[in-house]
């Protein structure tokens, strides 16, 4: 095993790759793929705030609000509140699907705000956003920088005869008019296609296999995943669900003809990124904190536009 470590923001491979991501969002040429961490607070000295009354609630908090109502750790105190999908199935089980809806709406929806964060990111040239995120906030982001996204969420589609949207302009997604994908459901225009509880993720696996017409991802984002460069933001990649969601996009692609992808991520997990980086090269991570790497990105590609405004290399 080579004792290779992820890089800082120091390291000048670190250097190079933040400038190789720079060069591609401002080509705009670039996937966002978004993750509920994007809503975490800012870290101490940070010069931006974001108050907890903003913020979304993260996993682990609507986790222990769920299992508190339903008892969940006295009935299996051998299993700790670190599932949120069985935590979730449970409350169903119990209180039935519209009242678990109606908690995730007030976990993450609800008096919620962008932070400083994704503002910035919507002011980047992303024309393509994949999110598992439930909450609308990066849509709001994206329409106070001035910007018209198109948002296609994802379908159970149990009948099995249901299209999910596609892009429907005959270009592709442009910057000022990017697509938004929620891959795991929207709390507010598609509630009934939200992915939270073991049944739903199953049921997800199972759709990523159904034939072309009718695949759950469109076949724009799955085309343009073969295509360019994707940069996660705001995940941990030791996330089963999101490495298994990954390599279904990415299913039966050579691995030479992977484009490539970027984790930003302050803490990744070792062994993943062993098997993930070191031995298959699917991702480059930069152990960076997301409110210092944003920031850092956005100035580098308003110099690289600046330059090519003035006609310089």
């Amino acid at each position: 095993m080579n004792d290779q470590s992820p890089l800082d923001e120091e390291d000048p491979q670190s250097k190079e790759i933040m400038s190789a991501i720079a060069a591609n969002v401002a080509a705009g040429k670039c996937i966002l793929f978004l993750g509920a961490a994007v809503h975490s607070p800012p870290s101490d000295g940070s010069q931006y705030t974001y108050p907890e009354s903003d913020r979304p609630w993260s996993a682990g908090r609507l986790c222990s609000h769920l299992a508190a109502k339903t008892g969940f750790s006295e009935r299996f105190p051998a299993e700790g509140l670190g599932d949120l999908k069985r935590v979730a199935q449970d409350y169903e089980t119990k209180y039935q699907r519209g009242a678990l809806i109606q908690e995730i709406k007030n976990a993450v929806h609800s008096h919620r705000r962008p932070s400083p964060i994704l503002s910035l990111l919507a002011e980047l040239d992303f024309p393509l956003i994949i999110t598992t995120n439930y909450d609308q906030l990066f849509e709001d982001a994206l329409r106070a920088a001035g910007k018209r996204p198109y948002v296609s969420i994802y379908k159970k589609n149990e009948d099995g005869d249901v299209i999910t949207d596609d892009y429907p302009f005959d270009e592709d997604p442009k910057p000022q008019q990017p697509f938004v994908f929620k891959i795991h459901g929207d709390i507010i225009q598609g509630p009934e296609s939200i992915v939270i509880t073991d049944e739903d993720y199953i049921q997800f696996v199972l759709r990523m296999s159904d034939k072309q017409e009718f695949h759950p991802v469109p076949e724009t984002i799955r085309f343009h995943f073969k295509k360019w460069p994707t940069l996660f933001i705001g995940y941990s990649l030791k996330d089963y669900n999101l490495r298994l969601l990954f390599k279904t996009l990415r299913w039966k692609i050579d691995r030479a003809g992977f484009p490539l992808a970027y984790s930003v991520d302050m803490y990744p997990d070792p062994l993943v990124f062993d098997v993930w980086f070191q031995q298959r090269r699917y991702v480059n991570f930069l152990v960076q904190d997301v409110w210092e790497f944003v920031p850092k990105l956005r100035d580098q590609v308003q110099n690289i536009k600046t330059k090519t405004l003035n006609g310089r290399p």
